[in-house]
């Protein structure tokens, strides 16, 4: 009984946290106080559940225990009438109660998740107080693993947090869903959140913690916010996205965890099941003839996974898509990646020159991809020595193990 209790109390907190902390926060406005009253919430569950038994709606229950805990606590820290007025606005008899799907503030879609999301990603914060935020709030994941997968000390990303509460405090940012007019800007701003957060943990070598939660957590993300906004063709591309570089996981690495590239990768280990879902999203989003960038790159990522194997690769395809993208979202990392998908269609010579004009822009001097992409150009067109030097820059300025030791290795496979 207390096994199954544990249980459906981990499967709450995966499912609900976020919710409960909406919830909070929309009625109290102190994230803080939200935060703790939902972590009581669950460890009140752990005590009452195996004596009273798992309740129909776990989630309706802790959101409950959670802003009762907060009504208490405001109640103790009423030391003057406004204090108690926001106490008394809680109470559950009260005359007008606001059930937490109600729409409020004129805001145009009901579910407190939505709201938060919006708020964590307000442009008037940081972008990297803005992903620390988002997993802290919606994902429950606590303040010592957000630092480690950021690479940062505890300390310092328990001050970056406490900044972000107190910008929102301070600045009066409300706790909404913008405006029609701003929605697609602010959506833009939330899935360019949420495609970090999922990098983060899909990087190579990435950050030493349970990479897999956090990926985990950018995909629970990106599905809440499809579910969230149907009519967003984009938020189910980014969705499409993860699920099918996710579905890659397991070949990314051999058992001695040392990267395999895409073409050497097992495909036997990819997931078929994500790539079927994956591609099933994206055609959902495609249909709605609104292509923006993520339902592209997803076209990207559905052509290497449909792919029998990497000698039937659709590379045109590719590089015509990645020009698509160049389009839409102009830059020196996407030119590099078009430059790849030439040199495989075309080849090497080709995507060399698009390289080497990429190169002498300056435009990603110190970024690791370029000199190893160059390298391995040169390395096809069997130019050895260049590709050796091309090969050690690249090393230089690799930001992993993982990708040292790729690089190592290639570099030590030159004749």
């Amino acid at each position: 009984m207390r096994d199954a209790v544990k249980e459906a109390v981990a499967t709450a907190w995966s499912q609900e946290w976020g919710r409960v902390v909406a919830a909070v926060i929309r009625q109290t406005g102190e994230w803080d106080l939200a935060e703790e009253c939902a972590q009581d919430a669950f460890e009140r569950a752990l005590e009452r559940w195996p004596r009273d038994g798992v309740p129909n709606r776990p989630g309706a229950w802790l959101t409950t225990t959670a802003r009762n805990r907060a009504l208490d606590r405001l109640r103790r820290a009423a030391n003057e009438s406004v204090k108690l007025r926001e106490a008394a606005r809680l109470t559950p008899d009260a005359p007008h109660p606001a059930p937490p799907d109600e729409l409020r503030d004129g805001d145009p879609l009901p579910d407190d998740r939505l709201r938060l999301i919006f708020t964590c990603c307000h442009p008037a914060l940081p972008l990297p107080a803005q992903v620390a935020l988002t997993l802290r709030t919606l994902t429950g994941l606590g303040t010592a693993e957000i630092a480690r997968a950021f690479l940062v000390p505890e300390g310092t990303m328990a001050q970056r947090l406490t900044r972000a509460k107190n910008k929102i405090r301070n600045a009066g940012i409300p706790f909404r869903v913008p405006p029609p007019e701003l929605l697609p800007e602010r959506t833009a701003a939330v899935l360019a959140v949420l495609y970090l957060l999922f990098n983060a943990g899909y990087a190579p070598g990435a950050a030493g913690l349970d990479q897999r939660r956090v990926t985990a957590e950018a995909i629970r993300l990106a599905r809440l916010l499809t579910a969230l906004l149907p009519d967003e063709p984009e938020a189910a591309g980014l969705l499409a996205l993860m699920l099918l570089h996710d579905a890659r996981h397991a070949a990314r690495t051999d058992t001695a965890g040392e990267l395999v590239p895409l073409d050497a990768q097992d495909r036997s280990r990819w997931d078929r099941e994500r790539i079927r879902e994956g591609t099933a999203v994206l055609e959902a989003a495609l249909a709605a003839r609104r292509p923006g960038p993520y339902q592209v790159q997803a076209a990207i990522a559905a052509c290497h996974a449909e792919a029998a194997d990497a000698a039937a690769t659709d590379w045109p395809q590719i590089a015509l898509l990645y020009g698509e993208l160049a389009r839409m979202a102009p830059g020196p990392v996407v030119e590099l990646n078009r430059a790849v998908a030439v040199a495989m269609s075309e080849g090497p010579e080709a995507g060399l020159a698009l390289v080497d004009a990429i190169a002498a822009s300056g435009a990603l001097a110190g970024y690791h991809l370029l000199p190893a992409t160059r390298a391995d150009l040169l390395r096809r067109l069997d130019r050895p020595r260049e590709a050796a030097s091309a090969y050690r820059e690249a090393l230089a300025l690799a930001p992993t193990e993982a990708e040292r030791h790729y690089l190592a290795s290639r570099l030590a496979a030159l004749p």
